[in-house]
């Protein structure tokens, strides 16, 4: 299992959290593509910022998993939560875990019904286009991030239910970052940059050492997805330099 000590620096009183995520698929080392692993990094990453947690992450590569992590965990796959030895181990139970007993966890879990179903099914359109690759299901990808993009102009701030990042923009941005890169690489998808809003949206989390330092490579996330369709990885693939996408269109205003 790889280490790393993500925020150091914090009095000991404060309590260590540590979440334990899946490994890339390429190097066994570095962050793999998992949604929620990501997801639950930001919120832990934003109470670290804030003093109230200490946050080790620790990467742990599920194709040769170490003895370690067999003998206390079994066959769970990650994301799993480690606080003060209690393992926590499904996805809603971590999410309620962070939300009820990680110190600061309740202020990221605000209550907005609208924005809960509006970035609801966003990633299972995701996927529906991936893999029928045909027009209709790229029109709802699409017409979904448009109603975002409406969203975020009514509201005119900088993040979904305020000036303030929440849980919900920790579970939007990465399901956002997989339609950039896999969307381009698998069927040439881009975002339009007629969504300034939604644009101007992914700026500001492309600021964020919270959605940063959580963020997996874009050769990752493309090879999550080749693993799915049952695509082998070329060699020369492995021996890539991993890179970012953060770019965003020109023309869109940023202020």
């Amino acid at each position: 299992m790889a280490d790393d000590d993500s925020m150091n620096g914090i009095h000991d009183e404060v309590p260590e959290i540590e979440l334990i995520i899946k490994a890339s698929t390429i190097d066994g080392r570095r962050k793999g593509a998992c949604l929620f692993c990501q997801e639950y990094f930001m919120d832990l990453y934003l109470l670290a910022e804030l003093k109230t947690i200490r946050l080790k992450v620790t990467t742990v590569d599920m194709q040769k998993p170490p003895p370690d992590f067999r003998t206390n965990f079994e066959a769970t796959p990650p994301p799993i939560l480690v606080d003060n030895g209690l393992a926590v181990l499904e996805n809603e139970k971590i999410e309620r875990h962070i939300m009820k007993n990680v110190p600061g966890g309740h202020n990221l879990f605000v209550q907005d019904k609208e924005v809960a179903t509006l970035i609801e099914n966003l990633y299972s359109k995701l996927k529906l286009m991936l893999l029928k690759k045909d027009d209709t299901k790229t029109s709802s990808l699409m017409s979904h991030l448009r109603k975002i993009d409406e969203h975020l102009e009514r509201k005119d701030t900088r993040f979904l239910t305020g000036d303030t990042m929440c849980c919900f923009d920790c579970e939007l941005m990465p399901r956002l970052q997989h339609i950039r890169v896999a969307g381009k690489y698998f069927v040439d998808f881009e975002i339009p940059a007629e969504f300034k809003s939604l644009w101007r949206y992914m700026y500001h989390m492309y600021q964020l050492d919270a959605f940063t330092q959580s963020c997996p490579a874009d050769q990752d996330i493309i090879n999550h997805y080749k693993l799915q369709q049952n695509v082998k990885m070329k060699k020369h693939e492995e021996l890539e330099t991993p890179t970012f996408t953060t770019s965003i269109p020109v023309n869109v205003d940023i202020n």
